[in-house]
């Protein structure tokens, strides 16, 4: 089973909730933990894991050869993405817009367009106790995020439960993130942006058609119209964690939340036993 725990916005605890969830389920069964926030990947701050393998992520771009190219605008045209275009007597190539699909190179008459290979990040994986780790992290300057998370679902297990930290918001990167996933945890605050980010959140996983339920943390600090609007869409809510000034202070420490707070712990297990009920379906 694969559970991506995803949140419109960043900073609503999905990263608390993910590696918490994985500590409990180690304790049980084999579970999976893959950081796909590869911009800025922290769960190895929590896990600590012990890393035992590194491998370069690598994409393809177009290189020019000016001695054949005759400036017809094939390939520019065919670009969906900009990343070549004609300016005055000068081909220009913008590494960083490039997809890597190839058209170019197919539609060009001359033949004057190769490729050559740039590193966009790396993935890491490890084990922390009972827990295989994976992560992605993105290269200095890069900055095609999709391909980079791509290349950590690719080492989703089939067995056991794998447990996919996705990046904030509802962009591609969110999208190379869940896709795939049999369950969808959207974490959120009852607040106006906790909010406005959950609606885009939870369009983008309809529009995937992907199952998801509703976690609300820091509950009591808004008002309840998160409740109405999970209420209105036909979205449970699976959990309701607290406001509670230990939580942050245990997080914020890089500590074990659930080993600190009691309150955080029994919503932890009430979070497993929901995943195991789904998972048994």
């Amino acid at each position: 089973m694969i559970v991506a725990v995803a949140s419109g916005k960043g900073g609503t605890g999905k990263t608390l909730i993910s590696v918490s969830l994985a500590r409990l389920l180690s304790q049980h069964e084999s579970v999976q933990y893959l950081d796909c926030d590869v911009e800025e990947p922290n769960g190895h701050l929590f896990l600590r894991p012990e890393l035992s393998l590194r491998e370069s992520v690598r994409l393809k771009f177009p290189v020019v050869d000016t001695s054949r190219c005759n400036l017809c605008g094939e390939c520019s045209r065919f670009c969906a993405f900009n990343a070549l275009a004609l300016a005055g007597s000068k081909l220009l190539v913008f590494p960083d817009l490039c997809h890597s699909c190839g058209g170019c190179a197919l539609v060009c008459p001359q033949r004057a367009i190769s490729w050559e290979e740039r590193e966009i990040g790396i993935v890491e994986e490890g084990v922390s106790g009972g827990i295989t780790f994976v992560h992605g992290q993105l290269a200095l300057g890069a900055r095609l995020v999709p391909p980079l998370i791509e290349a950590v679902r690719r080492r989703t297990r089939s067995q056991g439960i794998a447990i996919v930290d996705a990046p904030p918001g509802a962009a591609c990167p969110v999208v190379a993130a869940v896709r795939g996933a049999d369950l969808v945890l959207l974490v959120t605050e009852p607040t106006p942006f906790g909010l406005n980010d959950l609606e885009i959140a939870a369009e983008l996983v309809h529009l995937l058609g992907l199952k998801a339920a509703v976690i609300i943390n820091r509950y009591g600090v808004g008002d309840d119209r998160v409740e109405r609007f999970c209420e209105e869409k036909g979205l449970c809510v699976w959990e309701r964690i607290p406001y509670d000034r230990r939580i942050a202070e245990a997080y914020a420490s890089g500590r074990d939340v659930a080993e600190e707070v009691p309150e955080f712990a029994r919503a932890c297990r009430s979070l497993l036993a929901k995943l195991k009920a789904e998972a048994a379906r």
